[in-house]
């Protein structure tokens, strides 16, 4: 899969929650607008006046800018609140999801009513479009900020208090989201991806990561299998299928699937991988991922098994 930045702007807006701050955004540029020229034609006056000896005069436009003012400010307010009442629309939604905030990567988890079949992915969430889907927010460690513009507004993540937002997508589309909260020195390299797809398509990815790693089929991706075993790896990250089953890292069982390394610093290509796993520490300080030590002969076997990952 390539490397897609993805849409990430408030201005265009791809979803019906999106499109309600959208316009309350244009409400409030138009009024400012407006208001900035008339309080410097009021302005204007007033000194006029002024020069001319009219206090009194002047004190009257004075007055009444400020009522109208106070005017807009209540008609802004009202607009506030009319939006938020529709950001709090509470239609039954079709989709729970958990979204962990880490230090820094998200940690996404597909609460589906069989548990044999809940998904567990890393930094890509996948939705159908044109469907509500309640996100369950939780923090396992400082505070973060689910934040995809084009889909809703802002949602902290505080620890020990989980909170929740709703998400929808009116089209297909890759949705560039970021964590909007200073977490610590990667903040800026926490990215995620939401991917809106057709219902069809949706039921067939979730259909692909329900199942088991695949088993590898080349001489070379069963030698990449027996030095991800024989690493520290499966310590903390869990490959469905396999005895790996650690659960403090990114869930790899379809890691070959996913456009981006380390919570979008990356593309997820042969090349930067190989770097990230020789030397995660220089392409992301402070990460909790170690650098691998291997011999010559065992980083080309262990990518391939990696990338055979779908």
């Amino acid at each position: 899969m390539n490397f897609v930045r993805g849409v990430q702007s408030a201005l265009e807006p791809a979803g019906p929650r999106a499109e309600r701050i959208a316009d309350l955004w244009n409400v409030f540029l138009i009024v400012s607008t407006v208001v900035y020229v008339v309080v410097m034609l009021v302005l204007f006056i007033a000194l006029l006046r002024r020069a001319r000896g009219s206090e009194k005069g002047a004190l009257r436009v004075v007055a009444g800018a400020t009522g109208l003012t106070a005017l807009t400010l209540f008609g802004l307010l009202i607009a506030s609140i009319y939006t938020s009442r529709g950001l709090a629309d509470a239609r039954p939604h079709a989709l729970d999801v958990a979204v962990i905030g880490r230090q820094w990567w998200w940690q996404i988890e597909y609460e589906l009513p069989d548990l044999s079949k809940r998904v567990t992915t890393a930094n890509e969430l996948v939705i159908p479009i044109h469907a509500p889907v309640h996100i369950r927010l939780h923090s396992s460690d400082v505070i973060h900020s689910f934040w995809v513009p084009s889909l809703n507004g802002k949602q902290d993540l505080l620890p020990g208090h989980d909170g929740d937002i709703m998400i929808e997508a009116s089209r297909p589309g890759v949705y560039r989201g970021q964590c909007a909260e200073f977490c610590g020195v990667q903040h800026a390299k926490m990215a995620l991806w939401v991917e809106a797809l057709s219902p069809a398509d949706y039921a067939r990815w979730l259909h692909a990561q329900q199942q088991p790693a695949r088993t590898p089929a080349t001489d070379e991706e069963r030698r990449g299998q027996e030095v991800f075993m024989r690493s520290p790896c499966p310590l903390c990250h869990n490959i469905a299928g396999t005895d790996a089953s650690g659960k403090t890292a990114p869930d790899l069982t379809h890691f070959a699937s996913r456009r981006s390394i380390a919570a979008g610093t990356l593309p997820n290509r042969r090349g930067y991988l190989a770097g990230w796993i020789l030397d995660p520490q220089h392409v992301k300080p402070g990460n909790q991922m170690p650098p691998m030590l291997l011999l010559p002969n065992e980083l080309e076997p262990l990518l391939a098994y990696l990338e055979s990952l779908q």
